[in-house]
């Protein structure tokens, strides 16, 4: 067998072994979420990962409740936002003329207001801006559950689209790719980031998450009282230890991957998303081109084909231990970790995963200390081996935040310290971000302070950038947000307007030429204070 083959072969091992490292981690963590209280070793087990995942959102809300209740609010109301950006460039060897860069930037300015209201389904959104002297305002975008509206500083009518009429104008922009019967739902851009209808979580949570759980042995979990070190400090713990053979590590794997292999729901599913990303959020499969279609098809055609394949690959595959993941627990959270499982091809072709570490989640004060390793051959005779640390010391007390995190792997490493007071629902803070590879370092600090009330809120946000031979804060950028409840989002309603999508290319070519670009030439014409003919602009 040559060199490529082998280089094949190597690459496709690695992929399988992600995946089924993927899919342990699903098994060794998050059906956690679906435990209810119980005796047993396996209750515990999952009840400490779950509890742990808990005190951490709890954490997570004492310190951002005011962030957090404003945007509760945002969701339950409208609310009118305005954001002013502007920049500061300081690079003292930059050319200081009329129209030099420093210039442009220092007297430029971008306004964004916008309103929303996520409930009516109504959004107004104004674009203003002033660059280098010129000042351009005028720009508006409307949206509500059916249609676009789009204002131009130089149209007299808005330039409107329907949901109803997307389909039909993609097909004429282009007519292989878009069949005319696509249909897009604009309510989605009011649902947030969620694509995922919550009849297909619930469904794979309970087709997956759980029955993987049902089917886990209750005598894979053992447990025993111990003793440990945590940050130089010896603690009583109880150590809950989870095993499975090598054959219970494939049964499960296989009996998922053929459920997976046979479930239409889950097919569609994932047809379904692979749309999305083709198309954008609330577009339906129903009515896809041919050639999109058949795209589809052979991708999900790949995915039966690669579930296949795994199936087969787990008969001869190697996990010699089994997987074992063993967590320490104290006060029902856990304090140490750790997790193991080698695996591979063949005996020649091992890899060995790891996560292994400490934790202290307390009422003020989070700490951990964990490493990721990542070792190909076998343990006692390893050809490469790759770790990753990742630190950190989190502090909440009094309203006031001093944290610290800190991933590091071979000559890299990224770094994060955060300070910030809480007083009388206003927040100042800085925050510092740092990467080092080697010899090279870069630093970008977020700065600024933000005050909430319950029906409005303003911040001050500054970021900075600093890189290796440029002088320090040569770069910054200025975010002014200011931001208020109100009772309604207004939408034009007496302008003309002219509907785009029930027009044909043809006709939309026309308006553009005949219409659209005069005017758009005479209004730049003034705002640029020239004359002349700007044929071919």
């Amino acid at each position: 067998m040559d060199g490529s083959s082998n280089n094949r072969k190597r690459g496709t091992s690695k992929k399988f072994i992600i995946f089924i490292i993927t899919a342990l981690l699903i098994i060794g963590g998050s059906v956690s979420a679906f435990v209810l209280l119980n005796i047993s070793d396996k209750q515990k087990y999952f009840l400490a990962e779950k509890t742990s995942f808990e005190v951490i959102g709890d954490q997570f809300e004492k310190r951002f409740e005011p962030e957090l209740n404003w945007q509760e609010n945002v969701q339950d109301n409208p609310v009118d936002t305005t954001l002013e950006l502007s920049a500061t460039y300081n690079d003292p060897n930059a050319n200081l003329t009329t129209f030099g860069p420093a210039q442009i930037i220092n007297n430029s300015t971008l306004t964004i207001h916008n309103a929303m209201d996520t409930k009516e389904k109504r959004m107004a959104t104004e674009v203003s801006g002033a660059f280098g002297g010129i000042t351009i305002d005028g720009l508006n975008f409307y949206l509500t559950s059916n249609k676009l509206l789009v204002e131009l500083p130089f149209l007299k009518e808005l330039l409107q689209v329907k949901d109803a009429d997307v389909g039909k104008l993609l097909h004429e922009v282009d007519p292989t790719v878009y069949t005319g019967k696509e249909k897009v739902d604009f309510e989605t851009f009011f649902n947030g980031s969620e694509v995922l209808s919550k009849d297909d979580q619930k469904y794979l949570q309970k087709e997956y998450l759980e029955t993987i759980y049902d089917n886990l042995p209750d005598d894979a979990f053992k447990a025993a009282d111990d003793s440990i070190k945590v940050n130089e400090k010896s603690i009583d713990a109880e150590k809950l230890t989870f095993h499975l053979s090598e054959k219970q590590v494939k049964d499960i794997l296989s009996s998922t991957m053929k459920r997976m292999k046979d479930d239409k729901r889950l097919k569609e599913i994932i047809k379904e998303q692979l749309a999305i990303q083709t198309l954008g959020a609330g577009v339906s499969t129903s009515n896809l081109t041919p050639g999109l279609q058949n795209d589809l098809d052979d991708m999900m055609e790949e995915f039966d084909t690669t579930l296949e394949n795994a199936i087969k690959q787990l008969e001869s595959f190697q996990i010699p231990d089994g997987m074992t993941s063993t967590i320490w627990v104290r006060d029902d959270l856990i304090v140490k970790r750790d997790f193991s499982l080698t695996m591979g091809p063949s005996e020649d072709e091992l890899l060995t995963f790891t996560i292994n570490g400490t934790q202290i989640l307390g009422e003020s004060n989070q700490t951990f200390d964990y490493t990721l390793g990542f070792i190909e051959g076998a343990k006692d005779s390893a050809t490469a081996e790759n770790e990753l640390t990742v630190t950190g010391d989190l502090s909440w007390k009094n309203n006031k935040a001093d944290d610290s995190i800190k991933l590091a792997a071979g000559d890299g490493e990224f770094t994060y310290e955060g300070t910030s007071t809480l007083k009388d629902g206003k927040r100042d803070f800085e925050r510092i971000f740092a990467l080092k590879t080697g010899t090279d370092e870069g630093q970008l600090t977020w700065s600024g302070n933000a005050a909430y009330n319950e029906d409005k809120m303003n911040s001050e946000n500054t970021l900075s950038l600093q890189l290796p031979g440029m002088p320090e804060d040569v770069f910054s950028l200025q975010v002014a947000k200011d931001a208020k409840l109100i009772k309604k989002v207004e939408i034009p309603q007496d302008q003309d307007v002219k509907d785009i999508g029930s027009m044909k290319v043809n006709e939309i070519m026309q308006y553009f030429q005949n219409e659209v670009t005069p005017q758009f030439q005479k209004w730049a014409f003034k705002i640029m204070g020239t004359s002349g003919n700007l044929n071919g602009f």
